[in-house]
């Protein structure tokens, strides 16, 4: 399923500015603990390698929230499913978009978020139709079957855009 509502149904989305848990220089520190919903936030400001570091900083996020190591096969495929969407997101950023600002991961007892935010202009889609025989052209494919909602939040005035994803938390 593929949407460009900015969050999926009965989400509110974002917390308000303060309340990212992240400090300065990208340090990153679980936030509203309290209401069962942890969040972490990395900013790319001047990284390399992009993509490794991404999927680093969303291991280390799965480890803090449990959901590493996985006691099960269904809850190591929900990590891993969670690690793929990260480097689809991060991917499409550095190709289509100049490069990803920010990762934005969220968790809460039922579901993960994802946000990628870049200063890109293109609205990322699956190719359609989707050859799997093709190089290439796969990524918001897998992102889409992986997810259980996804889509894009521009905010007028800003150049750029956030892409998000939300997968289903583990059994």
């Amino acid at each position: 399923m593929s949407s460009t509502r900015p969050y999926s149904p009965g989400d509110r989305g974002r917390e308000a500015d303060g309340a990212s848990g992240a400090s300065e220089g990208g340090a990153v520190v679980p936030s509203d603990s309290s209401a069962g919903r942890q969040v972490r936030r990395l900013s790319f400001d001047g990284a390399s390698g992009v993509v490794p570091l991404a999927r680093d900083f969303a291991r280390q996020a799965l480890y803090a929230w449990g959901w590493l190591p996985a006691a099960t096969a269904d809850q190591r495929a929900a990590a891993e499913d969670v690690l793929l969407v990260v480097s689809e997101l991060v991917t499409n950023a550095c190709l289509h978009a100049e490069g990803p600002d920010e990762l934005w991961i969220a968790c809460d007892n039922k579901v993960i978020r994802v946000e990628v935010s870049d200063r890109g202009t293109g609205q990322p889609a699956p190719r359609t139709p989707h050859r799997a025989g093709r190089p290439g052209g796969h990524g918001m494919f897998i992102v889409q079957r992986l997810c259980l909602d996804w889509g894009v939040i521009r905010n007028p005035g800003v150049t750029g855009k956030t892409v998000w994803a939300e997968l289903g938390a583990p059994a």
